[in-house]
């Protein structure tokens, strides 16, 4: 299971800088961790789009609030704002290493 690609979303206000860097952060942690991930960068109001298109999703990480049911959603702030990345990266290996 471990080798298994995951899919993770990672959105912002505009797609643009913000979510490149969050997903840029997120492909160095699963590396690190030895898990394979296909990032997907979107708007936060294009996310329910991106999830119907990728079908299984197992990880959301977002700088602006989502409403998303069923989909582990975590916030990416901390990789903005230096404080809490510890914890986000545990909280994010832990969700991919179990979906």
């Amino acid at each position: 299971m471990e080798n298994d690609v995951k899919r993770v979303i990672v959105s912002c206000g505009t797609a643009i800088a913000t979510a490149t860097y969050v997903a840029s952060k997120i492909k160095e942690i699963a590396e690190e961790n030895g898990i394979k991930v296909e990032v997907t960068q979107c708007k936060a109001a294009e996310i329910n789009y991106y999830i119907s298109m990728l079908g299984k999703v197992d990880l959301i990480v977002t700088t602006t609030p989502v409403n998303v049911q069923g989909i582990p959603v975590v916030n990416g702030v901390p990789f903005l704002s230096g404080v809490g990345v510890d914890q986000v990266k545990k909280q994010i290996v832990d969700i991919l290493k179990k979906s």
